[in-house]
């Protein structure tokens, strides 16, 4: 729910169930498990703050380059990054000066970045960055705006000289999935992801009980890849290009070119119990539905928006707002193409890379690594993702063992308002290294192995992604006292109180706030202090655009919701998506009014 936090200090009680069974993609391969932490005196340079197996360092190779996307390496080792700005990234932060586009290069060979340069287009220049960026035969490919353009790379420098050219133009702007990675095959043709406008291609973008369209004619032009010539030139986005679909957003691409197969990552749908109550328990908003990685097929239909993935039953259901009944129905999903891997829900697998190189660890080759940026819709429970898990791959091409590679990102706060990092991008450069980046803080990291040779080919040890279907833990308790104080001279610690609520009903709206009372999720959006997140605005600062702020207008805003965002990209459903009665939707509005006033 979109509304306001109060500061409270948090402590989280989760408890995830690790369960491995072999041989099953949606039971990962288990091995004996040890702390993720770096490797002593070998990694005296380590200044990261991530915990990895055994043996790996990283560094901090580049920090505050802006909100640092998708990002790629060309074989002299210049890290090439595309960062973003706009809407979904908004905490009010001006623009990088000098272009959207960096170059980053290692000099000196410390592990870090001493030669920095921006390029392309700026915000003067009408740009707002992007996502997604490749090299090709010489020249670099990234998405701006609505178009993906190219830049020759001269020999004698790191950042063109020239202007960029249009290969595609009027790719799908707006809606949930703005942005449009890509891949670009050895033979230069350029797959490039649309993703979906809506979350379930509902009549009414995720509000309560809308039903989908029928047919969706969104998928017309979104959910799925589209696949243009990287050799030419102002092509024009249309849906006859379309090579597959019902992917809601394919944001990573990792492809093994020994086998030739190109795997994509699938951001599963939210909202399953916020907008179907009646059907799906609280704890499954944060358990349901898994996130994907696709084996990327012509023709091929991955069921969005009819379908999801089931972690319990290991297959495509169908989809309440097609007529699903809670997942007992798998309807027109059981001729749709499942995933040939899974992960836990709401993970947001926002890039991928395969890894073959020999740095690394031989357990470490023949499989992806991939970014997850971290959750909102498991509010309100405890977060997840904010991490780089490599899953493994069989020689046939099915998932082997899935490991937690990196952690830490976040620090210690795994909420998209409170994360210090998130990943983004991840990429591997000429020398076998694996860089990652963040699009909180605009931080580039390096990960090496150096381990022993010893280690390199012995079978290591890692630690296990969490089951699929482990509880989600706990709701989130605050550490905070009430808001009317918890000793004689706390008064004036205590909130004010609207005129016409009390002590009681702001008491009360803290709670639901917080998840305790009601399932709500208004922390997804708002952060565990209100603060805003990319998802949802800062709410303590009586900057009111719906309403003139008084308690019976902040109810209004809850109880009817926000169709049209002035400054985000989706809808706050009525009552954030949650079934409150009218007295707890004015006890949220007094809650409202009073972290804004205190």
């Amino acid at each position: 729910m979109r509304l306001l936090g109060l500061k409270v200090l948090f402590f989280v009680a989760v408890v995830l169930a690790v369960v491995s069974v072999a041989g099953s993609f949606t039971a990962h391969q288990s091995g004996s498990v040890s702390a993720a932490t770096a490797a002593g005196s070998a990694c005296s340079s380590d200044d990261s703050g991530l915990k990895l197996p055994s043996g790996f360092c990283a560094t901090v190779f580049a920090d505050g380059i802006g909100h640092a996307r998708q990002l790629v390496v060309a074989e002299n080792g210049v890290v090439y990054v595309n960062t973003w700005s706009g809407s979904y990234y908004p905490p009010n932060q001006p623009a990088p000066k000098g272009g959207f586009l960096v170059a980053l290069q290692d000099k000196t060979g410390s592990g870090k970045a001493d030669v920095i340069e921006r390029f392309g287009e700026t915000e003067e220049t009408g740009g707002h960055g992007g996502t997604g960026i490749g090299l090709y035969n010489g020249s670099l490919y990234a998405e701006s705006n609505d178009r993906i353009v190219r830049y020759a790379l001269p020999a004698d420098a790191i950042v063109p000289q020239g202007s960029a050219e249009t290969v595609v133009s009027g790719l799908p702007l707006g809606g949930d999935h703005p942005m449009h990675p890509f891949y670009i095959s050895a033979d230069g043709l350029m797959y490039v992801d649309v993703g979906t406008a809506t979350n379930a291609c509902q009549f009414k973008n995720r509000i309560a009980g809308s039903p989908g369209a029928k047919p969706c004619t969104e998928l017309e032009t979104r959910g799925g890849i589209w696949r243009f010539d990287a050799k030419k030139t102002d092509q024009t986005f249309s849906p006859a290009e379309r090579y597959a679909t019902g992917i809601r957003n394919a944001e990573g691409f990792g492809v093994d070119t020994v086998h030739h197969r190109v795997y994509v990552t699938q951001h599963g749908r939210d909202q399953l119990h916020a907008n179907w109550p009646a059907l799906y328990k609280t704890t499954q908003e944060a358990t349901l539905p898994s996130e994907e990685v696709l084996l990327l097929k012509q023709g091929g239909d991955y069921g969005w928006p009819e379908c999801y993935y089931d972690p319990y039953q290991s297959k495509l259901v169908l989809a309440p707002e097609y007529g699903g009944d809670g997942g007992k129905t798998a309807g027109v999903c059981a001729s749709k193409t499942g995933p040939t891997a899974a992960f836990p829900a709401h993970w947001a697998p926002n890039a991928m890379t395969y890894y073959s190189d020999k740095q690394f660890p031989a357990n470490y080759r023949g499989g992806l690594f991939i970014a997850f940026h971290g959750s909102w819709d498991r509010a309100p429970y405890a977060q997840g993702g904010y991490n780089i898990v490599y899953q493994g791959l069989t020689p046939t091409g099915t998932a082997g063992r899935c490991e937690i590679f990196a952690d830490g990102f976040a620090g210690g706060a795994t909420s998209p308002g409170d994360a210090q990092h998130r990943p983004s991008g991840v990429a591997v450069g000429p020398d076998g290294s694996l860089y990652v980046s963040d699009d909180v803080r605009g931080r580039i990291y390096k990960i090496t192995y150096n381990g022993s040779a010893q280690g390199s080919t012995a079978k290591a040890a890692y630690r296990p992604c969490p089951s699929l279907t482990a509880s989600p833990g706990e709701v989130m308790q605050a550490q905070a006292k009430p808001p009317e104080g918890t000793h004689p001279d706390a008064g004036a610690a205590a909130l004010p109180v609207a005129p016409g609520a009390t002590p009681a009903m702001v008491a009360l709206g803290g709670r639901i706030f917080h998840g305790q009372v009601a399932g709500a999720m208004c922390t997804a959006c708002h952060g565990t202090n209100g603060g805003g997140t990319p998802l949802g605005p800062d709410l303590t600062k009586k900057k009111w655009m719906w309403s003139d702020g008084s308690l019976s207008g902040l109810t209004k805003t809850i109880t009817t919701g926000v169709m049209q965002p002035k400054q985000f990209r989706s809808p706050m459903p009525p009552n954030g998506g949650t079934q409150l009665t009218p007295e707890q939707s004015r006890a949220v509005a007094a809650y409202v009014w009073s972290l804004s006033h205190k």
